[in-house]
């Protein structure tokens, strides 16, 4: 995770507009950063690559504007807009995702979890730098085939099946998300402790929310539960 500190290098009378990147691939998150870099009114202000980084530093940065990967390990971007809405709440900053997919799939799950707006990776430099200021004066952002997508959907013509609800999943805090992905991959309460930097004690009463939210019995079930679920 990269913060930026320091002076935006405001002109008088301009609208800045502070953009958090998130994307699980390093160069690609570079050659954004410079395709924004010359573009007025913008600056980058951090960047992750991956859910957990991306959270954490969304909540400490506080940007206007996150540049939002769809597929990332670990949920992916519809996992960051949960968990930054669940730490932040009303003070979210505004998310426009951009993705290599155009499937419809993808482009509703990702606006129905809260994004502004949905471009591809083909977009050019000029056009997403246009993008982030509009979706940061309050415009919905779409090209315009995904634009369809989203119209289909909530006018009920979409023929993509609405998300299956999860209850036990969805009652799971932030944190305890976290210590159950962890859990998932195998590591012991003190490697999940240092891990999130929080006492073994936190660790196993997050654990036994755990269990108890999701109706498993024991670790071994838990894991199960996880995978079936693409969770770890």
């Amino acid at each position: 995770m990269t913060i930026t500190d320091g002076a935006d290098g405001r002109t008088d009378g301009e609208q800045r507009y502070r953009v958090f990147l998130v994307d699980d691939h390093g160069v690609f998150r570079s050659g954004v950063r410079a395709e924004l870099a010359d573009e007025a009114g913008l600056s980058v202000a951090g960047e992750a690559g991956s859910v957990a980084e991306a959270i954490t530093g969304i909540t400490r940065v506080r940007p206007d504007v996150v540049l939002l990967d769809v597929h990332m390990p670990s949920g992916g971007g519809v996992a960051v807009l949960r968990g930054v809405v669940d730490a932040m709440g009303a003070d979210a900053p505004v998310f426009l995702a951009l993705s290599v997919s155009d499937a419809a799939e993808d482009v509703i799950a990702t606006i129905r979890a809260g994004a502004r707006g949905y471009v591809t990776k083909t977009i050019d430099g000029a056009e997403l730098a246009d993008a982030i200021r509009r979706v940061a004066d309050g415009d919905a952002v779409f090209s315009p085939r995904l634009a369809g997508f989203v119209l289909d959907s909530f006018t009920g013509k979409s023929s993509v099946p609405e998300p299956q609800l999860d209850p036990e999943l969805d009652s799971l805090t932030r944190r305890e998300l976290e210590v159950l992905r962890l859990l998932a991959r195998g590591y012991t309460y003190r490697e999940i402790a240092e891990e999130l930097f929080i006492s073994i004690k936190t660790v196993e009463t997050h654990a036994s929310n755990v269990l108890r939210k999701t109706q498993q019995s024991n670790r071994n079930a838990l894991t199960r539960w996880a995978a079936n679920r693409h969770i770890g």
